[in-house]
């Protein structure tokens, strides 16, 4: 297991009006976390365990503003509004309890990922935040405690934190609270000599019929297939560590591979069933079938949607990409490796 790292972003002092400005990647779940525990706390009931991208990069400047009445929050120049104004405002003031400030906030971020991308900008949108409020309101938190705040924006922005693979726990079902919240973190994991590529196809650009949080309710209350799958979850993640410490890419594949499906189809044995493959997603998978069977190490997993991302080699990438691009009709492929954890960015003072 890699050391945790315990650097502290910035010396605490309290509400450094000049600033900060911090950047993050998306990650992607090879070992799933599916179905919350705790929703107000952001605790997952299974561990899980990702590789962030070096792809897609949000940028998030929050600037402090005494004179404020209330946040001032814009998405790529134009104000944020509804649902994603609300949890951002809610993570200010859960920033501001700990800092003793009361203080209000301009956040300014810019996201880089394409819409309907199948990357969830959550992830690096939130580590972004996370990293740049601590700084401005003089937090001092280091990358562990870090990754705990980003997961209450959003729990894969846990670790988003942490560059390369990164393995966020769940921590004890048994405690709660303030317990809880300390036993669940993210933190980087060893990989050997690995040079991995994911090929992301995107079939299907559009909103989900059933969002993530509905269908992870629903999944979890109903499905006969949740239970087997969580405690499976655990041994895949045992095997994905051992994997990853060997460098071996053909067993990581599998067991990513093997993990998407398998939370897929406890969302199809849920009543009424959570379905988010389509026709086109199982062109691409039947295609990733055929690469295989031709001799590339390429091997699929899924989130909660209908796109397709594609473990392989960095050197085959992109000829999976060539595959994947005619199986998925026309949709958008990209080609990510491992990227870099959320840090703050120099010389960004207003």
């Amino acid at each position: 297991m890699a050391e945790r790292r315990t650097t502290v972003i910035g010396p605490r002092r309290q509400d450094r009006s000049a600033g900060a400005t911090a950047i993050a990647h998306p990650n992607i779940a090879l070992v799933k976390y599916w179905g919350k525990r705790d929703e107000q706390l952001m605790l997952p009931r299974t561990d899980s365990l990702s590789m962030t991208l070096d792809i897609f990069p949000t940028t998030t400047r929050v600037r402090l503003d005494a004179d404020a009445g209330s946040d001032a929050v814009t998405f790529n120049g134009e104000a944020a509004t509804g649902e994603a104004q609300r949890r951002i405002v809610a993570f200010l003031d859960l920033v501001r309890e700990r800092a003793g400030s009361s203080r209000r906030a301009v956040v300014d971020t810019e996201n880089t990922v394409p819409t309907g991308a199948g990357l969830a900008s959550s992830a690096s949108g939130f580590a972004a935040l996370a990293v740049a409020a601590a700084a401005a309101y003089g937090l001092g938190l280091d990358a562990t405690a870090l990754s705990r705040l980003a997961r209450r924006g959003s729990g894969s922005a846990s670790r988003s934190l942490f560059g390369g693979f990164a393995v966020w726990h769940a921590g004890p079902a048994a405690t709660s609270g303030a317990e809880a919240d300390l036993s669940s973190y993210a933190e980087p994991v060893a990989a050997g000599r690995l040079d991995p590529a994911l090929v992301i196809a995107v079939v299907n650009a559009g909103p989900k019929a059933v969002s993530s949080r509905t269908a992870m309710r629903r999944t979890v209350d109903t499905s006969p297939l949740y239970a087997p799958w969580a405690a499976s979850s655990g041994d895949d993640l045992t095997a994905m560590r051992a994997a990853l410490v060997r460098g071996d890419l053909e067993a990581v594949g599998e067991i990513a591979e093997r993990n998407a499906l398998g939370m897929h189809a406890t969302m199809l044995a849920a009543r009424p069933a959570v379905r988010y493959l389509s026709p086109a997603t199982l062109t691409v998978l039947d295609s990733v079938l055929e690469l295989r069977r031709a001799g590339i190490a390429a091997y699929a997993t899924m989130d909660a949607g209908p796109n397709v991302k594609v473990l392989c080699r960095r050197g085959d990438a992109e000829r999976v990409a060539r595959a994947v691009r005619a199986a998925a009709a026309g949709g958008a492929v990209h080609i990510a490796g491992p990227g870099p954890g959320a840090r703050l960015l120099p010389g960004q003072a207003p």
